[in-house]
């Protein structure tokens, strides 16, 4: 009986987590071909860069070798879905301010913008930012090209969103009182909604 229920529990399980990547968008960034010279010749092998995200606001990226290439893409997905981050959003079209974000060479800027702007970036910025589930954004690329420094980036950019309920929680403030500063025409909603929104 015991383990009719735990299997029963399993099956439950195995359904949820098919549901929930059923949800997720997988975006292959970069592939990359590696050789490694051996003494019968050269070693080829493959590494992959994928980002995943539910458009809905989580997002994670991940990183996998191996010597064929879907095996690489498989392993960066599995990496991916297991380091995803949740970054608040505004509206869930926006982001919710300004943010910088740097690693190593690789420099990004990322700027909330009004309805209709749509995806303002390039290259695995944009990858990252639309599974992530933004419709409204712009990104900008100053430092290093390189993909992984610039994903890398962009995600130290999202971590340090924060939504106007968790500063107003740190503060000991009404989500009112923060909201009330804005200057970006936001400031006429009402509490009810930044409650909503946050």
């Amino acid at each position: 009986m015991a383990r009719r229920d735990e299997q029963r529990g399993d099956r439950r399980n195995r359904s949820n987590d098919e549901e929930r990547d059923s949800e997720i968008v997988e975006k292959l960034v970069h592939i990359n071909r590696v050789a490694a010279t051996v003494k019968g010749g050269r070693r080829f092998s493959f590494a992959a860069l994928m980002v995943v995200g539910d458009q809905k606001g989580r997002v994670g990226f991940g990183h996998g070798k191996a010597r064929e290439v879907p095996e690489a893409i498989r392993k960066a997905t599995e990496e991916a879905k297991k380091s995803m981050i949740r970054v608040p959003l505004r509206e869930s079209r926006t982001l919710h301010h300004d943010g910088n974000g740097r690693w190593g060479a690789g420099k990004v800027m990322v700027r909330a913008a009004p309805p209709g702007t749509g995806v303002i970036a390039g290259g695995p910025m944009r990858a990252v930012l639309e599974t992530l589930g933004v419709q409204d954004v712009v990104g900008k690329s100053v430092g290093s090209s390189n993909p992984y420094n610039m994903v890398r980036a962009t995600f130290e950019a999202l971590r340090a969103q924060s939504s106007p309920r968790q500063v107003a929680a740190k503060r000991g403030k009404k989500v009112s009182d923060v909201i009330g500063r804005r200057a970006d025409g936001a400031s006429a909603q009402t509490p009810a909604a930044a409650d909503a929104e946050g």
